[in-house]
């Protein structure tokens, strides 16, 4: 049995986590420990990287203390602590690596630096013990990819966003509509009461080979259906929200089948014939009925992790330390917070005419 504690501070959750790996290779979640920095940023209307960073800095030596003990062991019961390194906002970065680097530097535990991508890549890993290679779809406030998970730190980037993220383009969306931060889960609890059909938002990139994603576009719809019913009536915002959401779970489909299809020529029958649902997005209801029926179809299944498993959290950060613990050299105390961290740092950004380089 493997014991990590797990730190993530990469943008406005104070997260620590203790995860142990059984000798069966399975994971076990001990303490998980989140806390979300949502009325710290509530005012603004979005995350304030100053103010991420302050509020990791005064919570989290107490977030580790509570993980820690509610995992009823000591720092001498573990076999390594690991810290999201990136990609996410320096500040808060740093307050996390700086940490580990102290608690490992007292300990003589070793240190692995997790890229936050990973993370979520092997999530489902701890949570459902899947077996490589399989299909990523990675839905977040800043990215938006399908990757081909063929091992630990082996990633292939299929395809990604040529402008937007999808988690963005819920957040504008929201801050558009004047719903309340964080504006993806208010647009969803929003569509819930709309009518999907009465707005007839664009599907971009859709119903052709383009397998990237592109939201700019459909974010410009939206803000001119908002302006074009102004003054808006809680109906006609539910409504929006509605036919937004449902033109996100066209995209995401018509992608799923492209890259299932692309999966199973890559792999023949070989590989796990599931597509892994994750990021903060993942935890969008409507977004997971949809895969999952169209996953289905296909005879592939769903894997979306419980929702505090989609978001940031420190469990998942334990669960990338433990399978890098054996397998690859613990960080240097050298190591430095990296703001873009790609999965696949071979596969080239997409900068071009109407182009931005992708986030990474």
């Amino acid at each position: 049995m493997s014991r990590v504690l797990g730190i993530e501070t990469s943008c406005d959750e104070t997260a620590a986590a203790v995860v142990e790996r059984l000798a069966d290779g399975s994971g076990v979640i001990r303490s998980n420990i989140i806390h979300s920095q949502i009325g710290d940023h509530a005012l603004y209307g979005g995350v304030v990287p100053e103010i991420a960073a302050r509020a990791h800095l005064a919570r989290l030596d107490r977030l580790i203390g509570r993980a820690m003990e509610e995992a009823e062991c000591g720092f001498g019961d573990l076999d390594a602590i690991a810290v999201t390194a990136g990609p996410g906002l320096i500040g808060g970065l740093l307050t996390g690596l700086m940490m580990a680097k102290g608690l490992a530097a007292a300990t003589g535990r070793p240190l692995y630096a997790v890229n936050h991508l990973e993370g979520h890549a092997l999530t489902p890993r701890l949570t459902d013990g899947l077996d490589f290679p399989y299909l990523l779809l990675l839905v977040s406030g800043g990215h938006s990819q399908f990757v081909e998970v063929r091992g630990v730190d082996d990633y292939h980037r299929l395809a990604t966003t040529i402008d937007d993220a999808l988690g963005e383009a819920f957040d504008k969306t929201a801050k558009l509509l004047s719903l309340p931060y964080p504006g993806g889960p208010a647009v969803e609890q929003a569509a819930r009461k709309g009518d999907a059909n009465r707005f007839d938002f664009p599907r971009p990139l859709s119903g052709r080979g383009e397998l990237n994603f592109s939201f700019s576009g459909l974010k410009t719809a939206v803000r001119q259906a908002a302006q074009a019913a102004a003054p808006l009536a809680q109906q006609d915002v539910a409504d929006i929200c509605a036919s937004f959401q449902q033109a996100i779970v066209d995209i995401l489909a018509d992608r799923t089948r492209k890259m299932i299809g692309l999966f199973e020529a890559r792999h023949g029958s070989g590989g796990s014939r599931a597509l892994v649902l994750a990021g903060g997005v993942a935890a969008n209801q409507a977004i997971r009925s949809a895969l999952e029926s169209e996953t289905a179809r296909r005879g592939w299944r769903l894997i979306a992790p419980p929702p505090e498993l989609c978001t940031d959290n420190g469990a998942m950060i334990a669960w990338a330390g433990l399978e890098r613990l054996g397998r690859f050299e613990p960080a240097g105390f050298d190591i430095a917070p990296r703001s873009r961290w790609p999965l696949d740092e071979d596969v080239a950004g997409l900068i071009g005419s109407g182009r931005r380089g992708v986030k990474a």
